[in-house]
């Protein structure tokens, strides 16, 4: 018999245990026993640093064709950044932005945003990173124009003129408009070498001096994954403090300085403040990966990480699912990704057993031992992380244990119902102070002890147990109940679902409010099916998906779930495959492609009616056999 896992040593700590303090009412209290260390006022006083301690070390590099003598990576060194940061600092005093008239940048990630966000928060300037989903895809810049509407922005940056349209649409006349290149008919535009071209003064020097951990460094949008999205207040406490519990947690981070190859929009808070901050807190190298987990972009990260091996490695589910197949038959990129690695971290949603098995299957067959997966809890109002999971023995769904400063409030529902769920609240100086112009949104998030309301459900892995961690349970407001009274708990069930329909399945939209039994409205990856019956792009999708091959998969997925399921509360007895994606206009999807399960339901009324009185009426209907 084999014996244990071995795995790469990667040192960790700060949320391996917790105290546990139960009250008389039955909510709880979890800290971790290792209390929060010093940790600087300002995120630019560790860009300092970095810029004294090693000046000539990468910061930030991007593929620039234009840079063929660096192998096509077009690299900033700390002392280069540290002087554009200063220069951007002076040019936006001297045109009047406050926080009452922040910076908004609409663009996706490169060194001139970063730079641009860096010399706002240096003369204590909000800015706003907005999802470029809203300027490009968006029709109506419904999102957009409410973004701006609720932080008034003095100035808008955008890397081209691909934003002039939104531009022209939502942007007061009166209100500068930087572009890296290009420019907008009609309208006079600054360029980003306007900005780097000030010379820094005593203005930008005395609003630094006024910089402190309470200055607002940006405002963070929610996804609005629920609702209309809301502005976050981030201050520069939250972000250094969660760095520090960061940094305690994946002690790792301070043995050397991290690389990074991180493609996560800057406009979220895993990507703008988890892995920027870890580069910039551990003076460490982030290399912005162009692509995305998507067909088209991924070729573009595979190619990245053949020539970069990062420290640390983070991505969505769905990117580790490509990558892990991907090294099946490239021995170049497996090399690559096991050099230096020391830990995966995903996020966004569950990783599937099957890709995690795959990973470490990878990893022992390369370098002989495994590389452990770091999982946690963390949201845009927290900045974001709360919890963390950093053990082997982790599982998909496991959040673990509270990092160092971080108090966790248990709260179980008091209705009695014994399927009733129990709410995780977080208190920390890594909390946001409330929403940007919201005050009754503000109240409403926290509870009377000031903990942040998450409307997420946990539970404990061992409940006889609890220095075992936690696991997730989904989201409180997606549950209900069935006619029988029956409650259903929608989160474990999608993940169950999503699984079961890999990869075909992107996601899918729990139904049965009082009704006898589980419906599902379930959206297919078009390019996977399409893949399976073996047609071009040409043919319309609603054809598709009446291919023979597709309909015996999605077929074989019903008859699984009914087959693996204990009861109505998790049986699903009727799936609509849709072949109208989810629009984003209609709220049914944020820019980052997490359905909104309250808005499909409620804009697809017609469709669940149908799910139930329709009948085989209905030709994209999926009945399970029983």
């Amino acid at each position: 018999m084999s014996g244990p896992a071995k795995y790469r040593h990667a040192d960790v700590g700060g949320c391996v245990d917790a105290t546990l303090e139960t009250r008389a009412d039955g909510t709880q209290i979890l800290r971790s026993t290792e209390g929060l260390r010093w940790f600087p006022d300002r995120l630019t006083d560790a860009l300092e640093q970095w810029a004294s301690e090693a000046p000539d070390r990468t910061l930030v590099a991007k593929r620039d064709p234009r840079a063929p003598w660096n192998g096509d990576w077009r690299r900033v060194s700390y002392a280069e950044f540290l002087c554009n940061v200063k220069a951007v600092g002076q040019a936006l005093i001297e045109r009047g932005l406050s926080q009452e008239r922040p910076l908004a940048i609409l663009s996706d990630n490169d060194i001139e945003y970063l730079t641009l966000a860096f010399g706002a928060m240096w003369v204590g300037v909000p800015y706003v990173p907005v999802s470029s989903a809203y300027s490009l895809i968006s029709q109506d810049y419904g999102k957009l124009r409410h973004v701006f509407d609720t932080v008034t922005p003095g100035m808008v940056f955008a890397s081209s003129a691909a934003y002039a349209k939104a531009i022209q649409a939502v942007v007061p006349a009166d209100v500068p408009v930087v572009l890296t290149e290009g420019g907008i008919d009609g309208r006079a535009v600054l360029s980003v070498a306007d900005l780097l071209a000030t010379v820094p003064g005593e203005a930008a020097a005395a609003a630094h001096a006024k910089v402190g951990p309470d200055t607002i460094a940006k405002f963070l949008f929610t996804s609005g994954s629920t609702k209309q999205p809301k502005g976050v207040v981030n201050t520069n406490r939250m972000i250094c403090a969660n760095q520090q519990m960061i940094h305690q947690c994946l002690n790792f981070l301070a043995t050397e300085p991290p690389v990074l190859v991180d493609w996560l929009p800057w406009n979220h808070t895993f990507g703008g403040n988890h892995n920027v901050g870890i580069v910039v807190y551990n003076g460490g190298t982030l290399y912005i990966d162009g692509g995305k987990p998507t067909p088209k972009g991924m070729a573009e990260t595979l190619r990245n990480l053949r020539e970069i091996s990062p420290t640390v490695y983070f991505n969505v589910p769905k990117g580790f699912e490509e990558i892990a197949t991907a090294m099946d038959t490239d021995p170049v990129l497996r090399k690559s990704l096991f050099a230096k690695v020391k830990a995966f971290m995903f996020a966004g949603a569950g990783l599937s057993q099957a890709v995690w098995d795959k990973l470490e299957a990878h990893a022992e067959a390369e370098v002989g031992e495994r590389i452990r997966i770091i999982t946690g809890l963390g949201m845009t109002e927290t900045a974001p992380s709360c919890t963390f999971a950093v053990g082997t023995n982790v599982k998909s769904g496991w959040i673990g244990l509270p990092a160092p400063g971080v108090e966790v409030k248990l709260v179980p529902d008091a209705s009695g119902d014994p399927f009733a769920k129990t709410e995780i609240r977080f208190r920390g100086p890594n909390v946001m102070p409330g929403y940007w112009r919201a005050p009754n949104e503000t109240s409403e998030a926290f509870d009377e002890e000031g903990f942040y309301k998450t409307g997420d459900a946990v539970k404990f892995v061992d409940p006889a147990h609890p220095a075992s961690g936690m696991a997730f349970d989904g989201r409180i407001a997606e549950d209900f109940k069935l006619s029988t009274g029956t409650f259903v708990s929608v989160g474990p069930l999608r993940a169950k679902i999503i699984a079961a329909g890999e990869p075909c399945i992107q996601d899918a939209v729990v139904t049965g409010l009082n009704r006898d039994e589980i419906g599902l409205l379930v959206f297919p990856r078009v390019d996977e099916v399409r893949k399976l019956a073996g047609v071009h792009s040409g043919v319309p999708f609603p054809d598709v998906l009446h291919q023979p091959k597709v309909r015996a998969f999605f077929q074989g997925v019903a008859d699984k779930l009914w087959a693996s399921g204990t009861g109505s509360a998790n049986r699903p007895g009727r799936m609509h495959v849709l072949a109208e994606p989810p629009a984003i206009d209609k709220g049914e999807v944020t820019d980052k492609g997490s359905i909104n399960q309250r808005a499909v339901l409620a804009t697809r009324a017609a469709l669940v009616e149908a799910l139930y009185e329709g009948g085989e009426s209905d030709p994209f209907l999926i009945l399970p056999k029983r």
